[in-house]
């Protein structure tokens, strides 16, 4: 990858900045699943339909069209915390408000609230993401990405399982506005951080005029021989497992696991299944390469959504979903860890929130337009042929994977040159 060999000493892992990365990515992680799957349980026991279920994901658009805003981001610091710090405090805040006002909703009842205050949620979700990318990328050194990355995901995948797993076991004994509620709270909290974190130095190659900030991002980056592959290929990488898990939760509930099993097998076991994938990614992208780590990551990926057809023949065994959310979760965090380090190393320093939030708009673009058809093609299809179309679309994303092994390292090592030039 054109890095050093060279890694971080022990003593790094336990520094401030990669604790802050930690804390950072729960923050991060603590919205998505609010405004998707725990909120499709919701929706589920209100008994909305699986069609309209399945729509509400383009709640998620913001994820897809964070790259329209981010330049501001690039350009102004606000007048308290810093040019990072500031923004995500505000983000933060608008989170914690707009959860307290979906709490205090009725999906039933109110659902084009429900719609558009997912949408606001969504909004400060991505916004946040695309500062705390920037944040996380601009107080690690080049030699400390992989495992800030890590500790990040890390943190991302811990609020996953409070908002998703935890949520749902909690579902079944408080109303569903007590714990929407609670993860208001939660959300809160994670200003503390914010406000404790350190700023990072401001460059002085960054953009001074809102213009250079839009333009100069996307110049630089369309500039490159190899950037509408790098963009085709993050879009297509992990579709098909998106698409399966968008509608991932009502399909457990439908048949016949119930909100706990679905909490404590789905995503308590399978949190701790995915902090393990990342674990063993790691290792083997340090081994095999990203290249080919990319590559292989991919086909075990697809293999995993196959789980879910598996599982629709046999019914509501919980063996047998232990098996599939532990295959499942285990790949889906070894192709995390392979995906986010070719995704960090793409980045310009000098423009990276607008550029981050470029490539990682398009990975949410399957999971929030392509995903909204999840719901009505499971119930046009049938949850078999559905998961096997779901395991076959991921071919597209292998085929460009194949093609560029033996580039990536090349790929990337131009742009980790450019980023030192920039830096």
């Amino acid at each position: 990858m054109g890095t050093k060999k060279n890694g971080p000493s022990l003593r790094v892992l336990l520094q401030k900045n990669m604790i802050m990365a930690l804390l950072m990515g729960f923050a991060s992680g603590l919205p998505l699943l609010l405004t998707s799957r725990t909120l499709q349980a919701w929706m589920t026991d209100e008994n909305v339909s699986l069609t309209t279920i399945g729509f509400f994901s383009l709640a998620g658009l913001p994820y897809t069209l964070k790259f329209l805003w981010a330049p501001i981001f690039d350009r102004f610091t606000l007048p308290f915390l810093g040019r990072r710090r500031g923004w995500i405090f505000i983000c933060q805040l608008g989170l914690a408000v707009s959860l307290a006002a979906l709490a205090l909703s009725q999906p039933k009842q109110d659902l084009w609230f429900v719609a558009f205050i997912s949408i606001v949620i969504s909004f400060f979700s991505a916004s946040q993401d695309s500062v705390v990318d920037a944040y996380r990328r601009e107080t690690l050194a080049d030699n400390e990405l992989g495992i800030g990355s890590s500790y990040y995901v890390y943190g991302y995948r811990a609020a996953m399982w409070i908002s998703g797993g935890l949520a749902l076991m909690l579902a079944d004994r408080l109303s569903w506005t007590t714990v929407y509620l609670l993860m208001a709270a939660c959300m809160a909290v994670t200003m503390v951080t914010t406000w404790m974190a350190d700023e990072p130095k401001l460059s002085a190659k960054t953009p001074k005029t809102l213009g250079e900030a839009v333009i100069a991002p996307l110049k630089e980056f369309f500039g490159r021989r190899e950037a509408w592959l790098i963009l085709a290929f993050i879009l297509l990488y992990k579709v098909g497992d998106t698409m399966a898990g968008a509608i991932a939760t009502p399909f457990y509930l439908k048949i016949g696991f119930s909100k706990t099993e679905v909490g404590v097998i789905v995503k308590t076991f399978g949190f701790f299944s995915s902090l393990g994938g990342l674990f063993i990614g790691g290792l083997l992208i340090l081994k095999m390469g990203i290249e080919r780590s990319l590559i292989f990551f991919g086909i075990l990926q697809a293999l995993s959504t196959a789980g879910y057809a598996m599982l629709a023949i046999v019914g509501s065994s919980v063996l047998a979903l232990t098996w599939v959310i532990a295959f499942e979760d285990l790949t889906g965090g070894m192709g995390t860890a392979a995906f986010t380090a070719y995704m960090a190393a793409q980045t310009d320093k000098r423009f990276t929130a607008t550029q981050y939030a470029l490539l990682t708009s398009l990975m949410g673009v399957p999971r929030v337009v392509l995903s909204s058809f999840s719901g009505w093609m499971a119930e046009s299809m049938g949850w078999v042929p559905f998961f096997t179309f779901c395991t076959l679309i991921a071919a597209p994303g292998l085929l460009i994977a194949l093609y560029m092994n033996g580039n990536l390292d090349f790929v990337a090592a131009r742009a980790i040159s450019r980023r030192r030039k920039g830096a």
